[in-house]
């Protein structure tokens, strides 16, 4: 597992926030910011919208996406074969796949708090953790079932 996939993955799902109501891919200059930032071509942002909403349902959001298909190319270098991209969401997508193929796309999961929404890798032995934070989000739920149980 690259822990560069996991953060290019996870980073791209949480340029929507939903507790701090932002969203980096609401322009194109926010699109451009973020994938420069990463040393990535910005390329198409109704793309990347598209994608990241793809994503999102794929690892659980209840959005209602349609189905994505980007083109990502395999370059044969000295080293084998890899995955190349043209430009942020083709890299984001090849990442998501060398996921999916070494069977860690399951630990990409989405924070079930209905404010947050947040993104996370599951880095737990048994992939059993739900909450991006159990101090924040994990310890909100908890009580408030412990008043919903006592009321």
């Amino acid at each position: 597992m690259s822990s560069a996939d996991v953060s290019l993955v996870v980073d791209f799902l949480n340029t929507l926030d939903v507790e701090d109501d932002t969203d980096v891919l609401t322009n194109a200059a926010g699109w451009r910011g973020w994938s420069q930032e990463r040393g990535l071509e910005a390329g198409s942002l109704s793309a990347a919208r598209s994608a990241r909403a793809a994503l999102r349902a794929a690892v659980g959001d209840a959005l209602d996406a349609a189905p994505l298909a980007v083109p990502v190319t395999i370059e044969l270098a000295p080293g084998g074969p890899a995955l190349a991209a043209r430009d942020a969401v083709g890299a984001v997508m090849a990442a998501a796949a060398r996921l999916a193929v070494l069977g860690e796309w399951a630990r990409v999961k989405i924070c079930p708090a209905d404010g947050c929404r947040w993104a996370f890798y599951d880095e737990s032995r048994n992939r059993s953790r739900t909450w991006c934070s159990m101090r924040v989000c994990g310890n909100r739920e908890k009580a408030r079932s412990w008043r919903q149980r006592q009321a």
